[in-house]
C-alpha cells in the first residue's frame, strides 16, 4: 500500500498499533497479564512510531530479580517474539534497577521519558514514570547539556555537512534525530510529549511547526521506502537505493538520473530547514533553561545590532523589514568580531521570516553590494559566514544564481557533495591556504604562491562561481564565466579583475586536466599550457583554484601524487613564462642537458662512461624528455648492475618528489607485456597512476609504472610488500598463462549502480606521430589488463599511458601506434586508420560491458 499511496504517517502509526495488539496477545497467552510485571514500549515505539523494519524496543519491569519460573516465562516471551520475525530490543529490570540505569545513562533516561504502558501491572509503570519525570531526576539543565553535546558529537561524525552523497535519514545533520532532540528537550522542560505542545508555550510559531511537521513527514516517507525496498532496517540513503526510492515516491525525470536529483534536492532543502529550526529552538531552550535566572550583558554594536552576552542580536525586530541589506551587515559584523560566537534565536527567526525581502531592488542597492564585497574581502571567517549565510537562505536570496544549484547533486562517486556545498568547501580550503589547520593543509607550494596573490577576493569569487552553471546543460565552465563576469561588473570590479575571474571560471578544469591526461615532461605540452595561461598571475590563481577544487570535491582525491603532478606542472610553466627571450623549448638542448646531469650522477656512483653511453644508444630521444634525471640514473644503474639476462628486471623505489611508488621493468619485449604487468599490479591491489612505456632499439622495454596502495592511496613503504611486488611481476611476465586480474578483487558496491557508458575516442598527435586513445568507463579491477590484451590482439603498440580514476569513472589515455612487427605493410605510417579505430572501439566496448 505504501508504494502506491506513499502515506508514511499512516504506516508508522498503524504498525505501532498492530504491534501493540500482538504484544498484548502474546503477553496474555504467556501468563503475564495477572502478574506483578509490566510490559512497556520505549524509544520510538514508545512514541507510537514504528517504521516497517525498525526495532521493536520494549522494557519489562519486574517486581524482583527474575529466577525460576518467572525467568523461563520471560525467556519464552522474547523467544516467541524473535520467532515471529520481530527485531526486538528488550531490557528486563526491577523498578529500582530501571531508575538507577536512567540516572546513570542519558540514553536509558530518554527511552523511559517516552515509555508507554502496554500490559501487565500498570502501578509499576506509574511508579517508574513518576520517578523519572520529576525535575530533581536529571534536572532540565543537565538533560539539555547532555542532549546538545550528543547532537554536536553526532554532527561531527558527519563532518557537519547537511548535504552528503549518501546521507543517513535518521542521524545526519537535519535528519529525524534533530526533530527528536527538540521533542526530548521540550518533554523534559515543559513535560510536552510532542512538538505541538511547544505552540502553546510560545516556543514555536505555526510556520515553524509546519516546517518540522512537513519535514518529518517527508523523511518518514523516504525512510519507509528504504525499509520496504531493502526488506530490512535501513536508514542510509545509499547510492544503490536512491533510484528505486525516487521511483517509489513518484519522482520522474527526462534523463536517467533526473528523478534521483529531484528527490535529493527535496531532501537537502528539507534537512537545511529542519537544521535551522533546530538551532533556533535549542538556543531558545538554552535561554529558558540554562540562563533563566542569569543577568544578560547587553551592549550596542551599532544602531541596528547589539550583543546579548556573546550572541549578535537585533535591537529592533523590524530592522530587516525597514533595511533588508542589514541581513548582509549581520554576517559582516560576525566576521569583524570573532568573540561573537552565535546569532540569537530571535534574530535567526527574523532572518528566516524576512529573507524573501532580499529582492532585485536590494541586490542593485550599492549598500548591499558593498557589504557583500566587504564580506568577501575580510581576513577571517569568510568560509564560516558564507556557510552560515547559505544555511539561513540569505546567500541564495542575494545570489539567485546560487539558488539554482542548491541541493543539486550529481549522481556519481566523484562529487561527494552537492554543487552548493562543494563551492563552500572550496572556499573553506582557500581560506586554509593562509591559515593551515593540520598536516593535510601543508602543501609545499601553497605558501610561496599565496604570497604572490594581490587580491584574494578574486580567488574566492572564482571559487564561488566555478560550478555555478552546473545542471543547465551546455558547457558549465563557459556559462559560469558569463555569470561570474556579470557579478564582477555589478559589484564594481575593474575590467582586469573581471577578466581574470571569468578566465579562472572558464578554465578551472584546465590545470587538473593537463596534469592528469598529458605528459607534463613533454616541452610541447608545457608550451601549449603556458600559451593558454599567458601570464604568471593567471598561473598563480589557477594553481590555487585547482588545488581547492580537488580538495573540495573529495578531500581523499588530493593525495601526494596529485600534489606532485600539479607542483611539477606549475614549476615547469613558471620557468617557461619567466624566460621572456624564448617562445619555444629546444628539445635537443633539454635532452642533452638531461644526459649530462645523469652521466655526472652515474660517474659519482663509479659507473664508467663507455657502458653508460653504450646502453643509452639503445634508448630513443623521447625517453630522455619524459624522465627526470633521478629516474634515468635509477634505471641505468639497475640495468648495468643486473646479474642475469635471463629474467625480467623489476625494481621498486619511492621518489620523495613524486609521492608514489615507481615500479620499473626492463625486459625483452613480448606479447601482452602491458596486460600481464597491469594484471599483476591489480592482483597486488595497487592503483596505477601513470605508465611510461618505451622500447629500446635492441628489443627491450623500459616501462615505469607509478602506483599507490589502493586502500590508503599512499606510496608503498613496507619492505615485504615491495618484495612481493617484484616477485609477483616477474612471475606474471615469465609464466605461460595470462593472470586473471578481473577476479582478483571485487568491484566497489556502489559501482554497480552507475550507468556510465563506455566511451572510446581517438585523436592523432601530429607532433609525436602517435594516436591518443581515450577510454572512459566505469572503473573496475582488471580494466587496464583487459585493454592491454585487446591492443595486442589488434597489433597495437603502446608508448605511454595516463591513468586517472575519478570517482566511479576511469578516464585513461593511451598513446599508441600500429606495431611494425605485426603491420609490416604500414611501417611508414603510425596513424591508426578509421577502420582499425572502430574495431578497437567495438572490442573494448564489448569487453567492458560484458564485465558489468
Amino acid at each position: 500500500p505504501f508504494l502506491t499511496h506513499r502515506n508514511a504517517r499512516e504506516i508508522v502509526t498503524k504498525r505501532a498499533l498492530e504491534i501493540d495488539r500482538l504484544l498484548d496477545h502474546i503477553w496474555e497467552n504467556n501468563g503475564r497479564a495477572d502478574s506483578d510485571s509490566a510490559l512497556l514500549a520505549v524509544g520510538g515505539y514508545g512514541r507510537g512510531e514504528l517504521h516497517p523494519y525498525s526495532d521493536v524496543d520494549i522494557a519489562i519491569i519486574v517486581p524482583m530479580e527474575p529466577t525460576g519460573e518467572l525467568a523461563e516465562k520471560l525467556q519464552r516471551l522474547v523467544t516467541c517474539l524473535w520467532e515471529l520475525g520481530l527485531d526486538i530490543g528488550h531490557s528486563v529490570r526491577t523498578l529500582e534497577q530501571a531508575i538507577d540505569a536512567a540516572e546513570q545513562d542519558i540514553t536509558v533516561m530518554t527511552n523511559l521519558l517516552e515509555c508507554r504502558f502496554l500490559s501487565g501491572n500498570e502501578r509499576l509503570f506509574e511508579q517508574l514514570t513518576s520517578a523519572v519525570r520529576t525535575h530533581e531526576f536529571w534536572p532540565p539543565q543537565s538533560f539539555f547539556s547532555e542532549k546538545t553535546a550528543e547532537q554536536q558529537q553526532r554532527y561531527r561524525r558527519f563532518d557537519d555537512a547537511l548535504q552528503q552523497l549518501e546521507p543517513n535519514i535518521k542521524e545526519s545533520p537535519g535528519g529525524l534525530r534533530d526533530i527528536q532532540t527538540i521533542a526530548w528537550v521540550a518533554n523534559r522542560h515543559f513535560e510536552s510529549g510532542n512538538l505541538r505542545g511547544l505552540l502553546d508555550h510560545g516556543f514555536l510559531h505555526p510556520d515553524e511547526y509546519a516546517t518540522l511537521d512537513a519535514g518529518e513527514e517527508f523523511l518518514w516517507r523516504v525512510r519507509c521506502a528504504l525499509h520496504f525496498l531493502t526488506g530490512r532496517h535501513e536508514d542510509r540513503l545509499a547510492l544503490e537505493h536512491q533510484k528505486s526510492v525516487a521511483e517509489a515516491l513518484g519522482y520522474e525525470g527526462n534523463g536517467p538520473n533526473e528523478a534521483v536529483e529531484l528527490l535529493m534536492k527535496d531532501y537537502y532543502r528539507t534537512v537545511r530547514e529542519i537544521s535551522c529550526v533546530n538551532e533556533m529552538l535549542l538556543d531558545l531552550f538554552e535561554q529558558a533553561i540554562l540562563r533563566k535566572n542569569q543577568t544578560q550583558n547587553i551592549s550596542p554594536v551599532n544602531r541596528r545590532f547589539q550583543l546579548r552576552d556573546k550572541a549578535l542580536d537585533v535591537i529592533d525586530e523590524a530592522v530587516f523589514e525597514r533595511a533588508p541589506h542589514a541581513m548582509l551587515e549581520l554576517f559582516l559584523i560576525l566576521q569583524q568580531n570573532p568573540e561573537v560566537t552565535q546569532i540569537s534565536a530571535k534574530t535567526i527567526r527574523l532572518l528566516l521570516a524576512n529573507r524573501h525581502k532580499i529582492d532585485s531592488a536590494v541586490r542593485e542597492d550599492l549598500r548591499a553590494q558593498s557589504l557583500f564585497m566587504e564580506i568577501i574581502r575580510q581576513p577571517r571567517r569568510i568560509g564560516h559566514e558564507l556557510r552560515r549565510m547559505h544555511k539561513y537562505g540569505v546567500l541564495s536570496a542575494y545570489l539567485p544564481v546560487f539558488a539554482k544549484v542548491e541541493g543539486l547533486m550529481q549522481f556519481d562517486l566523484f562529487h561527494i557533495y552537492t554543487v552548493d556545498e562543494h563551492a563552500l568547501f572550496v572556499l573553506q580550503y582557500m581560506r586554509r591556504f593562509s591559515f593551515p589547520q593540520g598536516d593535510a593543509d601543508k602543501i609545499t607550494l601553497i605558501p610561496y604562491v599565496i604570497e604572490r596573490i594581490p587580491k584574494l577576493e578574486l580567488l574566492y569569487i572564482a571559487g564561488l562561481y566555478h560550478d555555478i552553471a552546473k545542471g543547465r546543460g551546455g558547457d558549465h565552465s563557459q556559462l559560469g564565466a558569463e555569470e561570474a563576469a556579470a557579478f564582477c561588473k555589478t559589484h564594481g570590479l575593474s575590467n582586469f579583475d573581471t577578466h581574470l575571474v571569468a578566465w579562472l571560471v572558464r578554465n578551472h578544469l584546465l590545470m587538473s586536466t593537463i596534469a592528469q591526461r598529458k605528459d607534463i615532461y613533454d616541452p610541447t605540452v608545457i608550451a601549449a599550457f603556458a600559451d593558454e595561461v599567458g601570464e604568471q598571475i593567471y598561473l598563480d590563481y589557477l594553481y590555487l583554484l585547482t588545488v581547492a577544487d580537488i580538495r573540495g570535491t573529495d578531500p581523499k582525491l588530493f593525495n601526494g601524487w596529485k600534489e606532485s603532478l600539479l607542483a611539477e606542472l606549475y614549476s615547469a610553466t613558471r620557468r617557461f613564462l619567466s624566460d621572456k627571450t624564448s617562445t619555444t623549448i629546444d628539445s635537443n638542448e633539454r635532452s642533452s642537458d638531461m644526459r649530462k646531469q645523469a652521466l655526472e650522477s652515474l660517474a659519482a656512483m663509479k659507473f664508467a662512461q663507455a657502458p653508460v653511453e653504450s646502453l643509452w644508444q639503445t634508448f630513443d630521444e623521447d625517453y630522455f624528455m619524459r624522465h627526470r634525471v633521478a629516474e634515468i640514473v635509477w634505471h641505468s644503474s639497475n640495468i648495468l648492475n643486473r646479474e642475469t639476462q635471463d629474467s625480467p628486471l623489476v625494481c621498486v623505489d619511492n621518489f620523495d618528489h613524486r609521492e608514489a611508488t615507481a615500479i620499473f621493468i626492463y625486459a625483452e619485449d613480448s606479447q601482452n607485456l602491458f596486460a600481464r604487468t597491469t594484471a599483476a599490479l591489480d592482483k597486488l591491489q595497487l592503483d596505477i597512476q601513470d605508465a611510461r612505456i618505451s622500447t629500446t632499439s635492441n628489443g627491450y622495454t623500459l616501462d615505469t609504472y607509478m602506483a599507490l596502495d589502493s586502500n590508503q592511496l599512499t606510496p608503498i613503504t613496507d619492505s615485504l610488500k615491495i618484495e612481493r611486488i617484484v616477485t609477483t611481476v616477474v612471475q606474471a611476465l615469465t609464466q605461460e598463462e595470462m593472470p586473471t586480474a578481473p577476479l582478483t578483487r571485487a568491484a566497489s558496491r556502489a559501482l554497480r549502480h552507475f550507468d556510465t557508458p563506455v566511451k572510446v575516442d581517438f585523436e592523432y598527435d601530429e607532433a609525436h606521430r602517435y594516436t591518443i586513445m581515450g577510454v572512459n568507463a566505469v572503473d573496475r579491477p582488471g580494466l587496464l589488463s583487459m585493454i592491454g590484451q585487446i591492443m595486442r590482439k589488434f597489433g597495437i603498440q603502446l608508448h605511454d599511458a595516463r591513468i586517472a580514476t575519478i570517482g566511479e569513472r576511469a578516464e585513461d589515455y593511451f598513446c599508441i601506434t600500429r606495431d611494425p612487427e605485426q603491420d609490416a605493410d604500414q611501417r611508414a605510417s603510425t596513424d591508426i586508420p578509421l577502420a582499425l579505430q572502430q574495431q578497437l572501439r567495438d572490442a573494448i566496448t564489448t569487453a567492458l560491458q560484458a564485465t558489468e
